[in-house]
């Protein structure tokens, strides 16, 4: 597929800023298609790894049976902090949009692999990421978007 190239261009992030922003962006909007066509979108934690986003789960929902129904979704994020002009009430925002396709990570140890590098993004510890994952691990699935298509976009809302 021929994704759309963005209108106003001349906003457009480089591959590079994008890249960054999903490294260091806390959460982001996960969409899928849902019930009866309608889109399903959820705020989620996430880690972005080589071309790939993973996120946790529970291991049944609405979100898993919308993936299993279309396994195409998208994922937007925000550069944080969100700047503010102090003497104007306009903000710059910094934004990226991944499109691609989500699966279910089967178990193994690409599924532990991802577990870590979600649980060192957001626990105090790799002991702490551990003790998670031995705990929780027959209880969460993981969801990988492999991206397709990524942008960013920068507005300065004037």
């Amino acid at each position: 597929m021929e994704f759309r190239k963005m209108r106003r261009f001349k906003q457009q992030l480089e591959q590079e800023e994008c890249e960054r922003i999903l490294r260091t962006s806390k959460r982001g909007t996960l969409a899928v298609l849902g019930d009866g066509g309608y889109p399903y979108a959820v705020p989620m934690n996430f880690v972005y790894s080589e071309g790939k986003i993973y996120f946790h789960c529970a291991l049944e929902g609405h979100k898993l049976d919308a993936i299993r129904s279309c396994d195409k979704a998208s994922f937007n994020t925000l550069d944080t902090p969100v700047k503010h002009n102090p003497d104007d009430w306009w903000y710059y925002i910094k934004s990226v949009t991944a499109f691609g396709k989500i699966s279910v990570m089967p178990d193994g140890d690409g599924k532990i692999a991802a577990l870590t590098l979600l649980g060192n993004k957001y626990f105090p510890s790799a002991d702490y990421t551990q003790k998670e994952i031995d705990r929780d691990l027959a209880r969460v699935n993981v969801l990988c978007l492999n991206i397709e298509h990524l942008t960013g976009k920068e507005v300065q809302e004037k």
